[in-house]
């Protein structure tokens, strides 16, 4: 099958890659940026530093508008999701009986950070299940209460493909005096967002289409102010680069949580990367993500293989996960990667998720790979 492929993303003839939910690949343009920027590091070493700082401070830019047109700095740059959550986690102060309210449908980055204030601070964790009411919200809501200090959230759920109703649970946390913070990693780069939390965060390397290793938090200013800092050092100090001060302040910015040297060779890559996002438009990436997925969700259902991800316009993004009967998920996935689609085990099935790029050549090569692994194993 000839496949026209983009022009930032020329990878391999005859494979397709459909876990941009796990670990996307890089446009072109993220590529030749590390390439130069290697290239000045081992014929310059540091001599372009200021310039290295200017790509830095365009991908805060970008990263602000993507994270619904926030103020730069209100960004910080973050190694991880993981991070950016212990930061909030190990900055708010606690008291014994708090309560922080989790969902059973969380990747463990959204979970395990919050169940670790238990022993330490006297936490209460409420871990609730998302189909226990009419809607997902209804069920966090119902869990809510005086006590409630955090409500974690993604954005959309790893597994299944839910997407939540972030501005009812942001109506409701408001009303309650509760916190929001919102794992956005399954929607940034694939969906328009607009802030309505407290805080917010993700990892660039997979819609955003970046390296590992860089990611960004945002947080209300006057959240980010109440926030004890744990992690100290020259980077995040108000008057950066006066090395002989003798006294020393957090930076009223994001910056006071990047206590060290900056991942600059990343920060090229991410910056190169949403580059290639925002050209396309915005509103032209999540029309073509929720084309594919429903274009995958169709697929699935001429087969007869039941859908994990909700059907709802609403209630679904890139996210594709879909179950085959009588077949070891495990055992599928691996032959899938044999044949040369990525995609990812979950819930029991298969998880495909295309990103904005993809021609339906592309989806239908990925179909017909799949039919032979099933024929195959029958």
């Amino acid at each position: 099958m000839s496949i026209r492929r983009h022009p930032q993303f020329p990878q391999e003839p005859d494979r397709v890659y459909l876990n941009h939910a796990g670990v996307g690949p890089w446009p072109l343009r993220a590529g030749e940026a590390v390439q130069r920027f290697a290239s000045e590091c081992v014929t310059r070493g540091s001599a372009d530093y200021p310039a290295w700082l200017e790509v830095e401070a365009r991908l805060r830019q970008r990263l602000a508008r993507l994270f619904g047109g926030v103020a730069s700095t209100d960004i910080a740059l973050v190694p991880n999701t993981s991070a950016g959550l212990s930061l909030l986690a190990y900055g708010l102060p606690w008291q014994p009986g708090d309560e922080i309210v989790i969902n059973d449908q969380e990747f463990p980055s959204n979970r395990w950070v919050w169940e670790s204030l238990a022993p330490r601070f006297g936490v209460t964790i409420r871990r609730v299940c998302l189909d226990d009411g009419p809607t997902p919200e209804d069920a966090l809501i119902a869990a809510l209460s005086a006590r409630t200090r955090l409500l974690p959230v993604s954005s959309v759920q790893y597994g299944t493909g839910l997407r939540m109703d972030l501005e009812r649970l942001g109506a409701a946390c408001r009303e309650r005096g509760v916190l929001l913070c919102v794992d956005a990693i399954q929607s940034l780069g694939a969906l328009r967002f607009a802030i309505d939390a407290d805080c917010v965060v993700a990892d660039g390397h997979k819609w955003m289409l970046g390296p590992e290793g860089l990611g960004a938090l945002y947080l209300r200013p006057e959240l980010r102010e109440r926030l004890q800092l744990n992690q100290f050092g020259w980077h995040m100090v108000e008057s950066l680069g006066d090395f002989s001060a003798a006294a020393w302040q957090p930076a009223a910015s994001a910056r006071r949580f990047e206590p060290g040297s900056p991942n600059l060779l990343a920060a090229h890559a991410l910056e190169a990367s949403l580059a290639v996002l925002e050209e396309s438009g915005p509103c032209e990436v999540e029309e073509a993500v929720l084309k594919h997925a429903r274009w995958n969700m169709e697929a699935a259902r001429r087969r007869g293989y039941p859908l994990v991800t909700p059907q709802r316009e609403d209630r679904h993004a890139g996210i594709v996960t879909f179950q085959v009967p009588l077949h070891d998920p495990l055992k599928l996935l691996d032959a899938l990667r044999r044949a040369g689609v990525a995609c990812a085990e979950r819930c029991g099935g298969i998880r495909f998720s295309a990103h904005f790029y993809h021609a339906e050549e592309e989806l239908e090569l990925a179909w017909a790979l799949l039919d032979e692994c099933i024929g195959a194993a029958s």
